[in-house]
């Protein structure tokens, strides 16, 4: 296994802002990762903050803290004391005076809206954020894997532990328990209590649309319940890096855009976990197997580029983009992602990148190798494509 790129990043961030809060889903390794942070240096502490006696070391939080002073304090699963931000903010501007300005706490959550909120009212200028997604190609598959070379990362997933289980029945089995313990003992935990039945069946429902237009009031119905309770329920969802709400292109052009965001189940051996479906196989037989492999690639582009804003285009006369990428740098591109190992593009895709004044255009598909089409059209794998767009500045 090659090492995760988020490695390096987190050494860097560490080196120079005095906490990091390291996000990501269950099970997508971020303990393993920071316990290899630990290991690279002499001077850390770990607290799995899920445990009592953890917790109990806390009963003095900022004594205890101040008395780790020079070492590196790991908390994970931080949000479930979120008392502890507003004396993290003394603790590090205490050793701030001392000398101390860099690497003083990791924090580890997977309930990002929380953490995020949490860390930014009290730890403002003081905390750099990292996301860990589970695997993506780049990670696992060599630069020169071809297209078929992707389809058992995408029917299983990226989640460490299904990724490398035995056999797919075996892998199967993991994302059905991963499944179950979040909506029998992780979610329960993050406010009222929500019927696991009633969550899984709205699970369900976005992995057979995968990549629809968000209708809540569609899902209110078919669930029986309000479009409040259902925009509450994609709400912890999301806030558990679990599903995606990729927005709607928001410029003026002139133009009846679609304003409703798309949704996606983030990862793809989830997907076919609550679909039931075991193998290759019974992915491709079924018909989300174009919108899963859509949603696949999406995940792995922007995993690639963290820092750009992501959108899709659409209009109520037909042109759109599969997915939209702005940068920093202000350059602007257009992604078309088809199944297809002999990709086309409609006319509606021409018109989405003249309207969004593309600065490239991308056609991603499991081709083998990339090449040029008509009208500056880049075709390429997920692979290649997620290698062009990390290059971004």
């Amino acid at each position: 296994m090659k090492p995760r790129f988020a490695q390096q990043q987190l050494v860097d961030l560490l080196a120079q802002f005095p906490a990091v809060v390291l996000l990501g889903p269950r099970q997508a390794g971020k303990t393993t990762l920071a316990l290899a942070e630990m290991a690279r240096r002499s001077d850390a502490l770990y607290l799995d903050l899920e445990l009592p006696s953890a917790q109990r070391q806390l009963d003095d939080p900022e004594g205890f803290l101040l008395v780790q002073r020079h070492r590196l304090v790991i908390l994970d699963e931080v949000q479930r004391l979120p008392e502890l931000f507003a004396v993290l903010r003394g603790v590090i501007d205490i050793r701030r005076r001392d000398g101390e300005t860099a690497g003083q706490f990791l924090l580890l959550g997977s309930a990002s809206g929380i953490l995020l909120q949490q860390a930014s009212e009290s730890l403002a200028g003081r905390v750099a954020r990292l996301e860990l997604t589970p695997f993506q190609a780049r990670e696992v598959l060599p630069p020169t894997a071809l297209g078929a070379d992707l389809h058992p990362l995408w029917v299983r997933g990226g989640f460490p532990l299904s990724w490398l289980a035995l056999d797919d029945a075996a892998s199967l089995r993991w994302r059905e328990a991963f499944i179950a313990t979040y909506l029998e003992r992780d979610i329960p935990t993050l406010g009222p209590r929500i019927p696991a039945t009633t969550l899984r069946r709205l699970w369900t429902m976005l992995a057979h649309a995968q990549g629809g237009l968000l209708n809540q009031s569609q899902l209110a119905a078919s669930l029986a319940v309000s479009g409040q309770t259902v925009a509450r329920y994609i709400d912890i969802l999301a806030d558990l890096m679990l599903v995606r709400r990729l927005p709607a292109w928001h410029g003026n052009v002139g133009k009846r855009l679609v304003r409703a965001p798309k949704v996606y189940v983030r990862d793809s051996g989830i997907v076919h976990a609550l679909l039931g479906l075991t193998n290759l196989e019974a992915v491709l037989g079924h018909p989300v197997a174009g919108a899963s492999w859509e949603g696949f690639v999406i995940e792995q582009l922007l995993a690639a580029a963290p820092d750009a804003e992501a959108s899709f285009y659409r209009t109520a006369h037909g042109a759109e983009a599969d997915l939209v990428l702005e940068f920093r740098n202000g350059e602007t591109w257009v992604v078309e992602i088809k199944r297809a190992s002999a990709p086309t593009v409609s006319k509606g895709f021409h018109q989405a990148a003249a309207d969004v004044g593309t600065s490239r255009k991308l056609l991603v598909a499991p081709v083998a190798e990339p090449y040029p089409m008509r009208d500056g059209i880049e075709v390429m794998n997920p692979l290649t494509a997620a290698a062009r767009v990390a290059g971004q500045p």
